[in-house]
């Protein structure tokens, strides 16, 4: 592990990508469902019809780009979902959510997208994954910074929430998350707005997780200090802007900002900003 310690305010950890699992996290739920494997390199957590399950980081981030590398529920996964996400805690929390919503078979996996700040959600954007998440491990990244909320996966900007304090909109920029991630059954609404549901026959259903990276502030002072180059400065140069508006154009099916009838009183008023 390198460590650079950023003076008079917080430490700067890198957590090389072949990490000790249960250096970095403690599991919280499940009785047993979840698992630390594989000389600690392999977490899984494991879902039946009686439990699902969850971790969460033992330590606290307060910006930073956090990488983990995760494996979805093959086969029949209608009814699952598999939540990875920061937050912090209270009624006026901050949150930064992937959540992967599970389908039948051969069709593709949901990739549901939010923030909150304050406490205020609302915020969804949705994609249909371009490739199958459960063949292989694909790599699913925050880059959060006090400019930027940067969603990527396998290193291709999907959705950039930016910092307009300016224009009176709230940024999560002054409360330490924690990562947590947990595998759940919401056979109510998850599939087809809950008309397929969770085929038990199917159970147990597993995510795998590896490769966890966390190049970040570490709970202490609500800045980094000296900390200017890298993730700290790093925003979408326009290549990474016209890789995002590709995605966004073929496999975004859902965006709060498009759903006039779900806010009659108006648009949230990020959605006005180019």
């Amino acid at each position: 592990m390198a460590v650079l310690l950023v003076v008079g305010f917080c430490s700067l950890v890198a957590v090389a990508a072949a990490g000790n699992l249960y250096q970095d996290f403690d599991v919280t739920w499940g009785d047993g469902r979840a698992k630390i494997l594989n000389n600690a390199q392999l977490l899984t957590l494991s879902l039946d019809k009686t439990s699902g399950s969850g971790f969460q980081s033992k330590s606290e981030y307060l910006f930073g780009k956090i990488d983990m590398q995760i494996k979805l529920v093959p086969g029949n996964s209608a009814g699952t979902v598999t939540a990875y996400y920061l937050s912090s805690q209270g009624p006026t929390h901050d949150e930064i959510d992937f959540e992967f919503l599970g389908n039948l078979s051969g069709d593709p996996y949901t990739l549901h997208t939010n923030v909150f700040t304050q406490g205020k959600g609302n915020r969804e954007m949705q994609f249909k994954l371009w490739f199958d998440p459960t063949k292989d491990f694909h790599t699913y990244s925050i880059l959060w910074n006090p400019r930027h909320v940067i969603f990527m996966v396998d290193g291709t900007p999907i959705r950039d929430f930016k910092n307009l304090e300016s224009r009176g909109i709230a940024f999560p920029k002054n409360q330490p998350m924690r990562i947590y991630s947990s595998l759940w059954n919401a056979d109510d609404w998850a599939t087809r707005g809950g008309l397929v549901k969770t085929d038990w026959s199917k159970a147990p259903f597993v995510a795998s997780y590896r490769n966890f990276n966390a190049d970040a502030c570490v709970r202490g002072s609500s800045r980094c200090g000296s900390t200017k180059s890298g993730w700290w400065n790093q925003e979408l140069d326009l290549t990474s802007q016209g890789k995002m508006r590709r995605v966004q154009k073929n496999y975004m099916i859902y965006n709060y900002c498009n759903d006039a009838k779900r806010f009659p009183q108006g648009l949230p008023p990020e959605c006005s900003v180019a």
